[in-house]
Order: C-alpha cells, then sequence, then structure tokens
C-alpha cells in the first residue's frame, strides 16, 4: 500500500458529485465559454441584512472568540424553541432537546457515526442528499434504498421493506420538502414513518432544510408535529435556504433527547462546536421579520412558473411543486439522466444537475436549481429552447 492510499472507507465512497460539477463549470469557464449554472442550490440574493448586522456586533464582542460550548449559547437554543413553538406548533425543551449544528450536512454524517455500527443499515430516500448514503458508508454501515414512488407524490412505498432490512435498520433518513423532486409531504407519510419506526427501534432523522420555502399557499410542517415524533426521532434544521445563509453553517438538531445527547457526546469528541457569532446571527435569523423570506419565496415561485413553461415549450412534460428551489423534470424519451446534462452543457452552455446523482431512482430525471437571477435564468432557458426545441 502507498503512503498516501486512503482508508478503504474512503475508497468505497464516490467523489461529490457537487464537487465535480463545480470542476465542470471551471473548466468551461477556463476556457472563454459563458456557462450558466443551473445545478447548485446555493441562494443568489445575500442573507438579510438585520442577520449581518447582528453578526457584525457579534464578532465585535470578545465574548464569542473563545471556544464555543457544544451544547450552543442559550440564547441560540432558546430562539430555536421558540421558532418551533411559533412556527410550527412543537414545543422544544432548550435545555435537553436541541444542539447547534455546524450545518445539516455535518449533523447528518455525525448522526451515523452516533447510531450505526458495522452491519447496520440505514434506511435513505432515493432520490436524495447523496449524505444519506455517504454517511453510512463512511461509518462502516450499510444503507437500503427507499425509492420515492412518482405515484405516491414521491414517497417511498414504506410496505415494500423486508423484514432483514427492517431488523437491522437503525436510521431513516425522509426530506420534505424534498430535494431533489421538490416534493412536499404527502397527507399521513409522517404518521405512517413514526409507526415503522416505533414498531422496529429505529431512528428517525428528517432533513428540515426547506420547510421555509414554499409557494402557492403552502405552509410545510415539520416533522416533530405528527403525534408520537419526538419519541421516535430527530429532526435537523438548517437555516441556510430560508435565510440565505449557505455559507454560514447555521443548523440544530432537535427533537428526541436521549438521541440528541448521543450526538452532542459524538460532537465534543470531533469538534469544538459552532462559533458563537454565527449563533447570534442566527438568533436575529430566526426572531427577525419574515417579510425577506416572502420575498425570497416570490422571487422563486416566478423563476419556478418561467423555468416550467420554458421547459414545456420543448416537450418536457414537467410538473409545478410547491416547495424547494428545485424543478425536477423527466428527461426527453432517448436520453439518460446523464446524457441529456451533458446535451444541455455542450449545446447551450447550461448546467443542469442529472437525477442519477441522487441515487438509481433518479434516473430518468434533470434537477434545474432556481437560485440564479431572473435575467440568467430566462437567457438559460432561451438557450435550451434555441437548441433543444
Amino acid at each position: 500500500m502507498a503512503l498516501t492510499d486512503p482508508a478503504k472507507r474512503l475508497r468505497a465512497i464516490p467523489p461529490y458529485k457537487f464537487a465535480e460539477l463545480q470542476k465542470q463549470v471551471a473548466d468551461k469557464r477556463a476556457a472563454g465559454i459563458d456557462v450558466i449554472n443551473l445545478g447548485i442550490g446555493d441562494p443568489d440574493y445575500p442573507t438579510f441584512p438585520h442577520v449581518v448586522e447582528a453578526m457584525q456586533a457579534a464578532v465585535a464582542d470578545p465574548s464569542t472568540h473563545t471556544y464555543p460550548s457544544n451544547r450552543g449559547r442559550e440564547e441560540f437554543r432558546a430562539s430555536l424553541g421558540d421558532f418551533y413553538r411559533r412556527r410550527f406548533a412543537v414545543e422544544i425543551d432548550p435545555e435537553s432537546e436541541v444542539i447547534p449544528a455546524i450545518g445539516a450536512k455535518e449533523c447528518i454524517y455525525n448522526l451515523c457515526f452516533a447510531f450505526l455500527d458495522p452491519g447496520d443499515l440505514a434506511l435513505a430516500s432515493d432520490p436524495g442528499y447523496p449524505p444519506y448514503t455517504g454517511g453510512p458508508l463512511l461509518a462502516g454501515a450499510g444503507s437500503v434504498l427507499l425509492p420515492l414512488e412518482p405515484d405516491l407524490g414521491f414517497a417511498p412505498d414504506l410496505d415494500k421493506l423486508d423484514a432483514d432490512s427492517l431488523e437491522r435498520a437503525r436510521l431513516i433518513f425522509i426530506n420534505y420538502p424534498n430535494n431533489p423532486t421538490g416534493a412536499v409531504v404527502p397527507d399521513g407519510f409522517f404518521e405512517q414513518v413514526v409507526e415503522l419506526a416505533r414498531e422496529h427501534q429505529i431512528l428517525v432523522v428528517h432533513d428540515n432544510a426547506y420547510s421555509e420555502t414554499t409557494y402557492d399557499g403552502y405552509v410545510a410542517p415539520s416533522f416533530l408535529a405528527t403525534p408520537g415524533a419526538k419519541e421516535v426521532g430527530v429532526e435537523v434544521f438548517s437555516l441556510s435556504k430560508g435565510f440565505n445563509m449557505t455559507g454560514w453553517r447555521c443548523a440544530a438538531i432537535l427533537g428526541n433527547a436521549d438521541a440528541v445527547s448521543s450526538y452532542w457526546r459524538l460532537k465534543t469528541n470531533v469538534d469544538s462546536g459552532l462559533f458563537e457569532a454565527v449563533q447570534l446571527a442566527g438568533v436575529a435569523a430566526l426572531e427577525g421579520p419574515r417579510e425577506r423570506i416572502a420575498e425570497m419565496n416570490e422571487i422563486y415561485a416566478r423563476r419556478r412558473d418561467l423555468v416550467v413553461g420554458a421547459l414545456r415549450e420543448i416537450g418536457v412534460g414537467v410538473e409545478k411543486r410547491k416547495g424547494t428551489i428545485y424543478v425536477w423534470a423527466p428527461v426527453p424519451e432517448g436520453h439518460t439522466s446523464t446524457s441529456f446534462a451533458e446535451l444541455v452543457l455542450e449545446e447551450a452552455a447550461v448546467v443542469i444537475s442529472p437525477g442519477s446523482m441522487y441515487g438509481p431512482s433518479g434516473e430518468g430525471f434533470f434537477r434545474i436549481s432556481l437560485t440564479t437571477t431572473d435575467e440568467r435564468i430566462t437567457e438559460a432557458v432561451e438557450r435550451m429552447r434555441e437548441h433543444l426545441g
């Protein structure tokens, strides 16, 4: 074995697809090509001014310059509890049921190391956020994919799970509003998950990254509002998308006190906690006015309608979804997800995400992100219409 050969666990996991997408864009631009990137969901509007101002004041406060507590500042935990009470009608104990996380991605990976042993399984939505399957691999465990069925509103058919998978499963990852499909949770699905988790002793992890990004009058619920949910699960709440704070890495895990305690025990051995100035900025975001969120949702809804209309004009059968910052659409006949993404890149210089990036059930679809300026989205859809229509 060579000196720099990585560990087997790292060799078992594929390269992170979004990093490859970013390299593709950089290579094209270096060659002088005007590429429009609709592949990665990073809001193009800045973080809300009142959040930035709070951060500026917090950074200037010497009390935030020391090691943060892994348990988090009391103000941040309390503000999360207040937010969940106001927004979701969920009671959260700030002392035992919430811990800050350095972004949802970190939280999801650390949950895998906290709860999975070799031979254990995680049940993972497919298509889904890649860490749902990458995290178990790095933890030495495995995963079982839960295909999201279009006919079920992009929910998995839990009745199809076999007895061995249910016996070995320790975690189940779900996510609504859903990335990449944009679907919202079907009626009764959270209740079904609670029942499954209780019967088979599986910890539910609901990735709540997009609850504040919804359209057409829809208001997304928290999984924790489901009767019995806190007995069997936790929720990962991220400020990245709803508050235009992707770079801030500000999130939290909330819910079952014993699960939160185990997560905290792992974190104390892994990192030193979330920068306290970021936590104070998070307080400003959670307690601040919601008008900015509503304005962003109006912008995304307009862009969604623009993209959906243009895709329909070139023969793509796509539906309007009520959540997230993405449009999920079937590829034209005769294409795979990858071949269509490559065609769009080469012919129109537009980057879209092939659905297969998100798992086998994503094959046959592609994802467009709405986090580019109106002008550039308009230009992108015009290029696609010109070259692909």
